[in-house]
């Protein structure tokens, strides 16, 4: 273990360990602090709301929390890259996506590591949550099952499913590859692409890179055994087959030839600079691969000048980072309670954050990545995580996306009257974390 890596995991430990264990409490909302309080928090006053929600199971958004508060669920099958590690080990990552909900967009929520590994139990076992919550963050479980599992619980539950591993990528790069397009003069109809890597991540990427407007003839999808093209029998599953295409490529080198774009969500250094080098002009490559990407950034820069690349890193330019989206897109989605994040709402965030780069950047922002100018070009295609200015945007997109598309329960009387909310809500609630 070198220095560096024994710094981080000695600080990392004492972060976690040092006052109190963990990351996250409960505090209350409301006073308790004499006789009449507490016969208003319990006994006896207590019975009335619950009076209320057995009228209209709709009063507890109006009498209890359910309304702001997110299940982030995982069964800790796939937690970052260290794979299937157990429920328990995977509760420092769930109780840090709670700083991250809470922080951002000030969304409460409970963590809940399941100690199950067949799909339907799982899935019997969140619908059974819905009382509670007002939405469902699924996290770190292993695909395929994760496809199937989001696939049932947005058929039988009336609360927004969302798994962030799957999504949250998707989302983020989405928005910095319209910029990227912009950047290298490409339409997005003409631009062949290669994703490596075809587990949650890379099938959702893929996915949505195909709403976006990629046509699907000219996507290339690579897993361990290379490209998934027609007649592959070998390791194949049906999500991969719906990428499957006729073509005489076998490998990623192969498929990489001539190419406009590459996404990876796979393994570091499977991206060698040769590759790069085949690729047309102005090669768009995000290498997301965490905490090593597919190629690092000053080895991509040094074998090709045009590259437009993006990372999972913080260290380089353009980090893809999946805090720029689940907290903005389950706040707007409370906020009007939709019945789900539906792909209209998807693209709506990952439109507000590509539009948001073209602004000009606040001085707080150049300030906390020490930089003098931050201005829209190849290195800086996606916002930096630290904007604040993607919690109003974002959220607000996403709330009207779902109004539009009619999965709203609650609509805003206008934009202006819904952004004055979120502005309130930044400046009494989430500015003091900041």
């Amino acid at each position: 273990m070198n220095n560096n890596i024994r710094n981080i995991k000695e600080k990392s430990l004492s972060y976690h360990f040092d006052r109190e264990p963990g990351k996250i409490e409960v505090v209350p909302r409301k006073e308790c602090k004499n006789q009449d309080d507490l016969s208003m928090a319990y006994t006896p006053g207590v019975a009335f709301p619950c009076l209320e929600i057995e009228k209209d199971r709709d009063n507890s958004y109006r009498y209890t929390s359910k309304g702001n508060l997110v299940a982030v669920i995982s069964n800790g099958t796939a937690v970052l890259g260290l794979g299937d590690i157990g429920a328990e080990a995977s509760k420092p990552v769930m109780e840090g996506k709670g700083i991250l909900f809470k922080r951002f967009a000030d969304v409460d929520i409970f963590d809940l590591e399941l100690n199950l590994k067949d799909p339907d139990k799982i899935i019997e076992v969140v619908k059974s949550l819905e009382p509670t919550f007002g939405g469902v963050n699924l996290e770190d479980i292993k695909a395929p099952e994760c496809f199937y599992i989001e696939e049932k619980l947005k058929e039988i539950m009336n609360i927004p499913v969302f798994h962030d591993d799957q999504h949250g990528t998707a989302i983020i790069s989405g928005a910095a590859f319209l910029n990227a397009l912009e950047i290298a003069k490409k339409n997005i109809e003409d631009v062949k692409i290669v994703f490596n890597g075809a587990g949650a991540a890379g099938i959702a990427c893929a996915k949505f890179y195909l709403s976006l407007g990629i046509k699907k003839e000219n996507l290339i999808l690579c897993d361990t055994k290379g490209v998934i093209y027609a007649g592959r029998n070998v390791g194949m599953n049906k999500y991969k087959e719906y990428f499957a295409i006729e073509t005489e490529k076998r490998n990623l080198q192969d498929a990489l030839v001539g190419a406009d774009a590459f996404v990876g969500v796979s393994v570091k250094d499977v991206l060698a600079p040769d590759m790069i080098k085949s690729m047309n002009k102005d090669p768009i490559v995000f290498a997301m691969a965490n905490p090593d990407p597919e190629i690092e950034y000053d080895v991509a820069k040094s074998c090709r000048d045009d590259v437009i690349m993006a990372s999972g890193r913080s260290d380089y330019p353009n980090q893809v980072n999946n805090v720029l989206g689940f907290p903005f897109i389950f706040r707007g989605a409370l906020d009007v309670r939709a019945r789900c994040i539906n792909e209209e709402m998807k693209l709506a965030a990952a439109r507000a954050l590509a539009d948001l780069v073209k602004r000009e950047v606040p001085e707080e922002v150049k300030k906390a990545y020490n930089l003098a100018e931050i201005e829209f070009g190849r290195d800086y295609i996606i916002p930096k995580p630290f904007d604040t200015r993607a919690f109003i945007e974002v959220s607000q997109a996403v709330a009207w996306a779902a109004v539009e598309s009619g999965v709203a329960q609650i609509i805003p009387k206008s934009r202006e009257e819904y952004r004055k909310q979120l502005t309130d809500r930044y400046e009494n609630k989430i500015k003091r974390f900041s």
